[in-house]
């Protein structure tokens, strides 16, 4: 299987469009909003958005909970707005995936309310029932009766209102449970090839799969989950030959076999990430501390171990991305400031991976701690608040000063924005924007160009080499190193703070202050 050509110089950015930009000023964000920035994102350098759930839906999840997969929902805009959107955004060279969530609907969605009927129908085996109202608990699925004269029970996939669809049971083991080719799941996985060929003949430019390996249930091998994905990826390769799949997986060495282009290697479910970014003091909780941290204490070993064995098996055949956050997890930004947010994005942006930065993360947006949940937030609620442009009222995210925001706004007086960001050639904003451009334009960072690690222990400084002309070293502790390095040729500086390099007679002696960085082109 090959993989489109635009996908090795591609940086992503994530949208969470009800806190990106309210272009009419009812205080959330839309498609118009989106459009209103494309600019600014072209600046920024980024050349691909992953855009949330923008279908309508009740919003209990925030649009994970769809009620309807081929229409817009009518507080982002129009059928009309997303085609202005996509056209505008590829007029730009920039691409556009939607989020595609295939394992659950809404329990208003017209296919659960035809579901839930007593009497037969095309859609009485769309989703999972029992035979009875009275399960509670079976194996790994929790099911919820009561709610129709249907008798029996259905399985939800996260929370109660999102009914889990029916693709089927690697190993049937209860009447219930059908196997993945019985009528009902044929039925379902030809539904979600019909959803995404619509979106698809529209021109988006493909999906990002919210839950995409838990589709098949009682799957332990992920050979039911595999084979569906396949059959996938060969219908897009064959008619849609430069649109991506992208998992939420979080198991690349399997998502890839399973046909995807990308999976995300984040911060749940992988050993070692958490290791990297994540500490104790974040969401999901984690014992160990990170090594981007300036107390120095992290172990970046933890982190390559998994890295390298996902990686050799992915080689070739798809690529891992590392995103800066994302809308379920803590901003970067926790308990870090925009010194030890530089060095993180100086790895980021030059490690063998498909960037991915979500929005708000280029300013160093921070999470905003001890709000009410909204939408089924709960404790990722904080890091979904609204972009800040800018110190007028709302911080420029709504064209109406006198908008409620859809969240709260950052209410510290320090808050950063985008405006006082692009003034300072010193920001984190300027930061991002000229490793983006490092990044799209420097073919020894493409996903594909070797790695070799210079140093090894735990990590501090951190050197290793990109291709055959870069090299990047990272210190996120607040010791100074200096490091004794073998010949690695004539060194220019592309971007360095608190570094720099020496020539010796024996090699380079490598020079790296607190929360240093540098990347050096040899020759």
């Amino acid at each position: 299987m090959t993989q489109p050509a635009w996908l090795a110089r591609a940086v992503f950015y994530q949208i969470y469009p009800q806190s990106f930009y309210d272009a009419n000023g009812d205080g959330i964000g839309d498609l118009a909003g989106i459009e209103a920035k494309l600019d600014y994102l072209a600046d920024l350098g980024v050349n691909a958005l992953w855009i949330n759930p923008c279908f309508v839906s009740p919003f209990k999840d925030a649009g994970y909970d769809v009620a309807d997969h081929d229409s817009i929902a009518p507080r982002y805009g129009t059928h009309a707005d997303f085609v202005r959107l996509l056209a505008q955004a590829h007029r730009r060279g920039m691409r556009i995936c939607l989020d595609l969530v295939a394992g659950h609907t809404s329990d208003q969605h017209p296919w659960f309310v035809e579901s839930q009927r007593s009497a037969a129908n095309d859609f009485t085996q769309r989703y999972i029932w029992t035979n009875n109202p009275w399960v509670r608990r079976d194996e790994e699925l929790d099911f919820i009766s009561g709610t129709s004269d249907r008798s029996g029970a259905y399985a939800t996939n996260f929370f109660a209102h999102q009914p889990a669809l029916n693709y089927g049971f690697g190993q049937p083991t209860r009447s219930y449970q059908q196997d993945v080719d019985a009528p009902g799941p044929s039925a379902t996985r030809a539904a979600l090839r019909q959803t995404m060929k619509y979106w698809l003949d529209l021109g988006v430019d493909g999906f990002r799969v919210d839950l995409a390996g838990s589709l098949v249930k009682r799957d332990p091998e992920h050979f039911g989950v595999r084979r569906l994905w396949r059959e996938i990826r060969a219908w897009l390769d064959a008619n849609y030959q430069d649109r991506v799949l992208i998992s939420e997986w979080g198991n690349p060495e399997i998502a890839i076999d399973a046909g995807f282009h990308v999976d995300f290697m984040q911060h749940v479910g992988v050993p070692g990430y958490d290791a990297l970014m994540l500490g104790p003091d974040s969401f999901p909780k984690r014992r160990e501390l990170p090594y981007f941290d300036s107390r120095g204490n992290g172990d970046f070993r933890r982190f390559w171990r998994s890295f390298e064995f996902q990686q050799r098996r992915v080689a070739g055949r798809g690529l891992i991305s590392l995103p800066s956050s994302n809308h379920d997890f803590v901003r970067p930004r926790h308990q870090r400031d925009f010194d030890d947010l530089k060095v993180l994005y100086a790895f980021l942006f030059t490690w063998p991976q498909l960037p991915c930065l979500y929005y708000g993360d280029e300013i160093g947006m921070r999470y905003v701690e001890g709000l009410t949940s909204k939408e089924g937030g709960y404790e990722r609620t904080g890091s979904r608040t609204p972009m800040q442009w800018d110190d007028s009222a709302l911080a420029g995210f709504s064209t109406d000063p006198g908008a409620t925001p859809y969240l709260p706004i950052d209410p510290q007086n320090d808050r950063p924005t985008v405006a006082a960001q692009r003034a300072d050639r010193n920001s984190l904003w300027h930061h991002v924007e000229r490793l983006i451009y490092l990044r799209v334009t420097e073919s020894d960072l493409a996903p594909d160009a070797s790695l070799t690690l210079l140093t090894e222990n735990s990590g501090y400084p951190l050197v290793y080499r990109r291709g055959g002309s870069l090299i990047v070293a990272l210190n996120p502790g607040l010791d100074t190193h200096t490091l004794e390095l073998p010949p690695l040729g004539d060194a220019a500086a592309v971007l360095a703070q608190r570094c720099q390099v020496m020539h010796g007679p024996t090699g380079w002696r490598l020079r790296i202050g607190a929360r240093g960085y540098g990347v050096f082109t040899v020759s």
